[in-house]
C-alpha cells in the first residue's frame, strides 16, 4: 500500500470512528439502547483501524524488520558453519570406511594355492 493510500485510509477510519461516536451520543439522547450499542461497537471498530493504520504502528513494524536483519545474518552464518561441519563429518566417515575396508581386505586369509600353479 502506498503512503498516500495509507494516509487516506487513516483519515477515512478516523472520520468513521468519530461519526459513529457522535451518532452513539444522538442515539443515547433519543433513548435507543440497541442503536447506541451498535454505534459504540462501530466506533470501537473504527478506533481499531485508526490504531492499526497509525504511523506509530508502521514505525514499530519497520523497527522490527530492522532488528530481524542482524538475526537473519547470524542465522545464515550458523547454517554455513553447520554445513561445513557436516561436510567434515562426511569426509571423516568416508576415510574411516576406507581404512576399515583396507584392513579387512589385508586381514582376510589368502586362498590356498593349488600345486603346480
Amino acid at each position: 500500500m502506498t503512503r498516500q493510500r495509507a494516509k487516506l485510509w487513516f483519515v477515512v477510519a478516523s472520520v468513521f470512528a468519530l461519526l459513529n461516536l457522535g451518532a452513539a451520543g444522538v442515539a443515547a439522547v433519543a433513548g435507543e439502547a440497541l442503536h447506541t450499542a451498535a454505534h459504540i461497537g462501530l466506533s470501537l471498530l473504527g478506533a481499531y483501524f485508526v490504531w492499526r493504520l497509525s504511523p506509530r504502528a508502521r514505525r514499530q513494524e519497520m523497527l522490527a524488520e530492522q532488528e530481524a536483519e542482524p538475526r537473519l545474518e547470524r542465522l545464515q552464518q550458523a547454517l554455513d558453519s553447520i554445513g561445513l561441519e557436516v561436510e567434515r563429518i562426511g569426509e571423516a566417515q568416508r576415510f574411516t570406511t576406507k581404512i576399515v575396508a583396507e584392513r579387512a581386505h589385508a586381514a582376510a586369509p589368502n586362498p590356498p594355492r593349488e600345486a603346480g600353479t
